[in-house]
């Protein structure tokens, strides 16, 4: 049997949910996830789960915090002038925004509060102190 192992490029279906059951993601109806085994493409515990898994094998996966998208930081909270912002720009808390980085990459981020001369934004992934569960199923390998 075709087993998985690093440096395979290997495709995948998955369905990623929270510990609650709630579904985040999926890739039922679209094309399988492509990736290199152990090439820091995905989470780490994703990642992690594909050695050994033998081509058409499914299981399901727990994956915590720290090997999925890390605790969430307090330093990912940031407090942005509104004097920066323009003027006719309609601030509401939870509307997403994207910032750019020191490298012009771009940040999401999520407006937590609205205060008197700033905006608090929220820089933490979604995922961000969450323990996940996937549904993998290893769909291809191409060694």
């Amino acid at each position: 049997m075709t087993v998985a192992k690093n440096g395979d490029a290997v495709k995948v279906h998955y369905t990623g949910k929270l510990t609650n059951g709630e579904q985040f993601d999926s890739s039922i109806g679209r094309e399988p996830l492509g990736f290199i085994v152990g090439a820091g493409q995905m989470i780490k515990g994703f990642d992690a789960a594909l050695p050994g898994m033998g081509l058409g094998e499914k299981k399901t996966i727990n994956i915590p915090a720290v090997d999925a998208y890390g605790e969430r930081s307090t330093e990912a909270i940031i407090e942005f002038d509104k004097a920066n912002i323009p003027e006719d720009m309609k601030l509401e808390v939870g509307l997403p925004l994207t910032l750019q980085n020191q490298d012009g990459q771009p940040v999401p981020v999520i407006i937590t509060e609205i205060k008197e001369t700033v905006i608090v934004l929220d820089a933490n992934h979604f995922l961000a102190g969450k323990d996940l569960v996937f549904d993998i199923e290893l769909v291809e390998i191409e060694g």
